[in-house]
């Protein structure tokens, strides 16, 4: 019996590796647990559109939202571990386990990362008609009538849901979190003055920065952007540990082969290389965060770890 589940397990072993030799044969599919137009799926469809070239397959992407990006994580992490799924998701990936209960899934375990696309400097904006010209006359203003401002978020137990409460326990005032469909609703909420302020991806941001409708006054990297050079980080502010780190990266079903993992690094790292998809991607403010696939997962776990003692310090509650 040994012998024979030996046999078979070498069998198998073989089909597999035959499979991910001849990867990919069809088109791919790249789920997108944002809504359109968010910084994410900004940054894969400007990647993958090179990738795609590269491994002369269509890669398909497909916008799944909702429930803090656990839709479409879900999806990808039951798909078949075949290389033709895989998700392009954000630092929401390593919120979710904390901010979700009961998935029908592990963030850390049933989803295996491949590369990161880039991180994404993250900036807090408020409307212009609020009167801000700096991050300490917000927090100023927020301490003297406490419980009287609110933020926006891309959802409840979204990265940008952290984000607001990391820098929300840093500086030392009360906030009332306001939950969007999405980043662009988000913004809106804050560009009609309905609420106070959001911590949005700058590729998302931008446009609206340069035409004056929103205001900037800081961003949650650990150091400045080169895209807003003269904005000081939240730290340089003088808010300690209010710094929240952004990434957006690819992944693929846990038992993936390897050989596909390794294809995908490999084509990506190349199509990253490229000056026109550097270009592209340093236009959205997006910079270049070199890891490798053991890397990125090691990050994960202990990204897993500080938010679950942000919502702790923080006091929330998910179902």
């Amino acid at each position: 019996m040994h012998r024979l589940l030996l046999a078979i397990a070498i069998i198998l072993g073989g089909v597999s590796a035959a499979s991910a030799q001849g990867w990919p044969t069809r088109p791919i599919r790249a789920v997108v647990p944002l809504t359109a137009g968010a910084a994410t799926d900004i940054m894969a469809r400007t990647v993958l559109e090179q990738v795609s070239v590269q491994l002369s397959q269509p890669i398909v992407v497909e916008n799944r939202p909702g429930a803090g990006n656990t839709i479409g994580m879900a999806a990808v992490a039951k798909a078949d571990p075949d290389g033709y799924t895989i998700l392009v998701n954000s630092s929401t990936h390593t919120v979710s386990p904390v901010t979700r209960s009961s998935l029908p899934f592990d963030a850390a375990s049933d989803l295996a990362a491949v590369i990161p696309l880039g991180n994404m400097p993250v900036v807090m904006v408020v409307n212009p008609a609020k009167g801000y010209k700096k991050l300490s006359d917000f927090v100023d203003a927020a301490k003297a009538k406490p419980g009287s401002i609110n933020y926006a978020s891309a959802g409840a137990g979204n990265s940008s849901h952290l984000n607001g409460e990391r820098f929300r326990l840093a500086a030392g005032f009360q906030a009332v979190h306001v939950p969007q469909r999405g980043a662009p609703e988000a913004l809106t909420e804050v560009m009609t003055g309905r609420v106070d302020f959001v911590f949005i991806g700058i590729s998302s941001g931008l446009p609206f920065i340069q035409n004056k409708q929103l205001v900037p006054l800081g961003v949650s990297s650990a150091k400045r952007s080169p895209t807003l050079p003269d904005l000081p980080t939240t730290l340089e502010a003088g808010y300690k540990d209010s710094d929240f780190n952004y990434w957006n990266g690819m992944l693929v079903p846990a038992k993936t082969p390897r050989a596909i993992v390794d294809r995908l690094y490999s084509e990506t790292t190349k199509a990253l290389a490229l000056p026109e998809v550097q270009q592209k991607l340093a236009a959205q403010g997006a910079e270049p965060a070199p890891m490798t696939p053991n890397e990125i997962d090691a990050m994960i776990r202990r990204e897993i770890a500080l938010n679950l003692k942000i919502a702790k310090d923080a006091g929330l509650k998910f179902n």
